[in-house]
């Protein structure tokens, strides 16, 4: 079997489309002639007669194109607001498993469980059922509203992430100057397109408290952070560790 048939291979066998970081795990590599097979699944995915990019992070089969679910990639148009719902969803899914491989706890709010990442709910990714009383009620109100919160093994919280696809991004980051006495790290997941808004928005004075603890990750580089950890996983598994 050649290398591209083992990557369609799998992708059929999951519905016809999977995450890189998906393929990296799955795919066997094992009979495979090069030192870098992560690089070489990577190359063949962007083999346009076979393959084509939905969004960062994601590939499917192009005779998958018009029955891939809807989540995935609308046969038909949709409505922008549900398709900002869907973009919404994958990328809290991605971070939920990104976290779930650094063996961090993983929440999502309740109102989003049963949005779908990929073929799943999202939670049936996450590893955290009820959310952790770590704090007084008035500050719980705004850590359980966190797109994806993860949790060390004392169960306080070590990560927070908010996705900002359209919404406002100070809704945002005055969550995270309520937080600011945990020693917590945040993050604003978005578009590199909304990057300079981001500045301008944290560089205000009511955001001063947390200036040098938020963080910003565009789309692009949440995708190979996903992509990588589950690289680094399997070789840890070759390790046997």
């Amino acid at each position: 079997m050649k290398q591209y048939e083992a990557v369609i291979k799998i992708m059929e066998e999951y519905g016809g489309y999977a995450t890189l970081g998906f393929l990296n795990q799955n795919v066997d590599v094992s009979n495979w002639k090069t030192k870098t097979p992560f690089a070489s699944i990577r190359r063949i995915v962007q083999n346009e007669r076979f393959f084509f990019k939905i969004k960062p992070g994601l590939w499917a089969l192009k005779t998958y194109k018009n029955k891939l679910p809807e989540n995935i990639f609308p046969a038909e148009k949709i409505s922008k607001t549900k398709q900002e719902e869907f973009n919404h969803s994958y990328y809290q899914g991605l971070l939920a498993e990104i976290g779930n491989l650094r063996k961090q706890g993983t929440f999502i709010p309740y109102q989003d469980k049963n949005k779908k990442y990929l073929e799943k709910k999202l939670s049936e990714i996450t590893t955290i059922e009820k959310f952790y009383d770590f704090t007084y009620k008035n500050l719980l109100r705004y850590a359980i509203t966190i797109d994806v919160s993860w949790f060390n093994e004392r169960k306080m919280p070590s990560s927070f992430f908010e996705v900002e696809h359209s919404t406002d991004i100070k809704n945002s980051l005055g969550k995270f100057v309520q937080l600011q006495d945990f020693h917590t790290k945040f993050y604003i997941v978005a578009d590199i397109a909304r990057k300079r808004e981001y500045e301008d928005k944290l560089n205000l004075s009511m955001f001063k408290s947390v200036q040098n603890r938020v963080n910003f990750i565009d789309y692009e580089s949440l995708s190979n952070w996903h992509t990588k950890s589950f690289e680094v996983r399997e070789l840890e598994n070759n390790f046997k560790l």
